[in-house]
């Protein structure tokens, strides 16, 4: 098994627009920019609005909008740039 299997997120910071910075639980900081992931449904697309995307919270494992999008931890640590 990879280590990258069991990875969460465990902390968050909102960097603007649709761009957040995330840590894992590797230690560490992937900077992640939401808009190319934003398509495909309307509930994706309405976090495309920066006022809608800043709505999110972080779970145990992960980041959670209001309307109940998420995304896996393994899936943003690979799209994500190192910070």
């Amino acid at each position: 098994m990879n280590d990258i299997d069991l990875i969460r997120i465990i902390d968050v910071e909102y960097l603007g627009d649709c761009t957040l910075r995330l840590k894992f639980s590797n230690g560490e900081w992937r900077v992640v920019d939401f808009t190319p992931l934003l398509t495909g449904t309307p509930r994706y697309e309405e976090l495309a609005n920066p006022d809608n995307f800043i709505q999110f919270g972080l779970t145990h494992w992960t980041i959670e909008w209001y309307n109940g999008v998420d995304f896996a931890p393994n899936y943003l640590y690979e799209q994500g740039k190192a910070a």
